[in-house]
């Protein structure tokens, strides 16, 4: 019994597996919107890898311009969104049985006097190879949803900092 215990403890939790996944998106990402507009899309891991920061720049200034910050909380992995919106929802993931979409679905929110003020509702990643994935963003405003899709393909791959400096 003890010997099954420890193998049990070795295991990896659904949400570290679906953080480790996520974390082979560090780099730099290419793509459009669901109405053409260009967008670009860095990760990189934070915080000894306890934490994975994504920056969305879209359109043609930086008025779109967002960051997300990814990151276990026990046997939880959560996503807090820096919005445009001004406030910044938490959405707890869910993975798919094989791992490769990731859906983020809202919790609570910073700076959101009612849940009728305009938030994003849910995050969904699709991990379609090593060099594509996509985001579907859900915006809920006043009980009326909208939803963006983000089409991207690796820019090029970032070499960690610790490698650069050994160099």
């Amino acid at each position: 019994m003890l010997l099954l215990n420890s193998a049990t403890a070795f295991a990896q939790s659904s949400a570290a597996q679906s953080f480790h996944r996520l974390k082979t998106l560090v780099g730099s990402w290419s793509g459009e919107r669901s109405d053409g507009t260009p967008v670009q899309v860095t990760f990189r891991s934070t915080g000894a890898g306890s934490a994975l920061v994504s920056e969305l720049i879209a359109g043609h200034g930086n008025s779109e311009d967002m960051i997300s910050v990814f990151h276990l909380d026990g046997e939880t992995l959560l996503v807090t969104h820096y919005c445009t919106a001004g406030n910044q929802p938490r959405m707890k993931a869910a993975a798919s049985p094989d791992g490769k979409i990731i859906s983020f679905n809202f919790v609570d929110a910073t700076n959101l006097a009612s849940l009728n003020g305009g938030h994003m509702q849910s995050l969904v990643i699709a991990l379609l190879d090593a060099d594509h994935h996509s985001e579907t963003w859900t915006f809920m405003d006043h009980g009326k949803m909208a939803t963006e899709v983000l089409r991207l393909s690796r820019a090029r791959i970032d070499t960690p900092v610790k490698a650069r400096i050994s160099n």
